[in-house]
Parts: structure tokens; C-alpha cells; sequence
């Protein structure tokens, strides 16, 4: 299906919007005192990104086809050689993840009002054991776990027109937070990492700590060279 330019940027700016209201809420939810579901665990967590995905997928499928990832518009250019709309996609992406944050903080407005703790973890991801080696191979390997099924569902006729296709990705990412999230915390996604932690060091958030800048390369790098060797796999194998 073609999109406009114009389609592309908006439908990435709501879809991926969306994908960052749940995600970061699900975090805000659980890790912000005076919040009903505080510590109540990264199964959450996971489950609520996932659904994050549903939603915003769905919203801006008509739009856009629902890509709300830089990981995935690249491993799909990758493979198909189509870049020309790469740039209305990402920056769709960015300008996305950004509003999504910022309506995310004010989700959570009082919470925040009232934090003593950082709140990184938040809006984006912070290694468990940080070594830039291994984070960066984790979050390659976790990417090709997400990009290269997403190219080949597309090999499934109808799983795209019938919307079924759309469902399958965000169980998917629920089962990379689940199994692959651990040591990074499942960028997997340049955009959702990047688009928040600027917000985070805007926003006038009390005791919010540092946004780990020193960081932010590993979830921007590691999940755009997961895209290309998804695109390069794919390309060989199917």
C-alpha cells in the first residue's frame, strides 16, 4: 500500500505517541510512589509495551502502516532498497516518541510532582550491568528478534490486509521484554529511547537525576545495525 509524505508523518506521530504513552506509563505506574500498581513487576512492564504496540500499530495502520520503530523502517528499506520515505517515517518516529513522553509525565503529573527517586527508567532504558560491549550486542540480537519476523510475516498472504499481523508483533515484543529484556531493558527501538530521554532532561521532574547521556548511543546504535543485519538476513535466507 502507498502512503503520502504527509499521511506517514502524522500517522507516526499518533501511532508512535501511543506506543510511548503506554510504555512509559506502564514504567511510571510501576515505579512511581502514589501509583496503584507500584512494584508490581516487569511482567507488566512487558505486557504494557506490548500493548503499547497494539494500540499505536493499529491507529496509525490506515495513515502510515503502523511502523512507530526507526528499526523497522530501516529493515524494511534494507531489504526492499525503497528509502524514500524513510525520512517522513523517522522523523514521525522521534517527534512521536517525544509528545508521548511529555503526555506520559502528565499522566503522571502529581506522582511526579512528588518524586524523591530518578526517573530515567521512566522515559528510557538503563543497563542492569553496564558494560557498552554487551549492551550493544544485546540490543542487536534483540532487534533481529523483532525486525526479522516482522519482514518475514509478511510472507503470510492476508496476515497484513486481515490486521492479524499487527497483533502477532506486539505478542512478539511482549516476548522480548519477557525473555531478551533483562540485561538493557529491550530498546529495541531508537525512537522510544532517544525522543523520552530528551524529554527527560527538559522536563521540570523534582530529583529526576541524571538522562545518562554517555548511555544513549548504545539504544540508538545497537537496534539500527540489528535492522540491517535483519534486512541482510533476510534478503539471503527467504
Amino acid at each position: 500500500m502507498e502512503f503520502s509524505p504527509g499521511d506517514i508523518f502524522i500517522g507516526e506521530v499518533i501511532g508512535t505517541a501511543i506506543l510511548i504513552l503506554f510504555g512509559a506509563g506502564v514504567c511510571a505506574a510501576v515505579t512511581l510512589s502514589g501509583s496503584k500498581a507500584r512494584a508490581s513487576g516487569w511482567i507488566v512492564i512487558a505486557f504494557g509495551w506490548g500493548f503499547g504496540v497494539l494500540a499505536g500499530a493499529y491507529t496509525a495502520g490506515p495513515l502510515s502502516g503502523g511502523q512507530l520503530n526507526p528499526a523497522v523502517t530501516v529493515g524494511i528499506a534494507v531489504d526492499t532498497g525503497e528509502w524514500g520515505d524513510v525520512p517522513f517515517y523517522l522523523l514521525g518516529q522521534m517527534v512521536g516518541a517525544a509528545l508521548g513522553a511529555v503526555l506520559a509525565w502528565l499522566a503522571y503529573y502529581a506522582q511526579f510532582g512528588a518524586n524523591k527517586e530518578p526517573t530515567l527508567g521512566i522515559f528510557s532504558t538503563i543497563p542492569e550491568i553496564r558494560n557498552p560491549v554487551a549492551n550493544l550486542v544485546t540490543e542487536i540480537i534483540a532487534t533481529v528478534g523483532l525486525v526479522l519476523p516482522v519482514l518475514a510475516f509478511g510472507l503470510t498472504e492476508g496476515l497484513g490486509r486481515s490486521g492479524v499481523q499487527t497483533l502477532i508483533v506486539a505478542f512478539l515484543v511482549v516476548g522480548i521484554g519477557l525473555s531478551l529484556g533483562g540485561p538493557t531493558g529491550y530498546a529495541i527501538n531508537p525512537a522510544r529511547d532517544l525522543g523520552p530521554r530528551i524529554v527527560h532532561a527538559l522536563l521540570p521532574i523534582p530529583n529526576k537525576g541524571t538522562s545518562d547521556w554517555n548511555y544513549s548511543w548504545v539504544p540508538v546504535a545497537g537496534p539500527l545495525i540489528g535492522a540491517v543485519l535483519s534486512g541482510l538476513i533476510f534478503n539471503a535466507a527467504f
